[in-house]
């Protein structure tokens, strides 16, 4: 299979301004409605991921709708696990985290769509579960990426959230646009 150029793109302005290519906009998200909207994005991925060419791509260069939806059930365990060190540790740095690096090494073009089905649900509802049960103390607890970007609990969700629902509609209205 061909391999797909790696994004390097810092995807952190999606914080402050709407994404003109999948519509999130992160003013619409709350404290109160950022679980709800983490649970809401697994339902899609089933049905996407049953139709006959949940593993074809588009083009050689777009990832399938499977490698789309592996990859949304790997960004939720490390939002998961980033959201775990806001929560128990003063100020912590965040390991990195290559999504293309892991496409490559979990081989996501080869997965079963069906797995990858239930998988991507239980990792967005873990993390839509971590989400409902964060306190109103702590959700400006900050944590670092390696290159000094700062998140708190809040943006780290609202981040995770635009990863999310823009592969679903990547996957759902655009499937020849190139990834994000």
């Amino acid at each position: 299979m061909t391999s797909i150029e790696p994004d390097g793109k810092d995807w952190t302005w999606v914080l402050d301004r709407r994404c003109d290519e999948c519509g999130f906009d992160p003013a619409g998200v709350t404290r109160a409605t950022l679980a709800d909207r983490l649970a809401a994005g697994a339902a899609g991925w089933h049905e996407r991921l049953v139709a006959d060419d949940a593993r074809r791509r588009p083009f050689p260069s777009v990832w399938s709708p499977t490698e789309y939806a592996a990859h949304v059930r790997d960004m939720a365990g490390v939002m998961v696990g980033r959201l775990t060190l806001i929560l128990t540790e003063e100020d912590p740095s965040f390991a990195d985290w290559d999504q293309d690096a892991a496409a490559l090494a979990g081989d996501y073009a080869s997965e079963g769509p069906g797995e990858v089905a239930a998988q991507v649900g239980s990792a967005v509802g873990e993390l839509a579960a971590a989400y409902a049960a964060v306190t109103q103390e702590q959700w400006d607890r900050p944590g670092r990426r390696s290159n000094g970007s700062v998140f708190t609990a809040y943006t780290l969700g609202v981040y995770a959230l635009h990863d999310l629902e823009h592969h679903v509609h990547d996957v759902r209205h655009h499937p020849g646009a190139p990834r994000s």
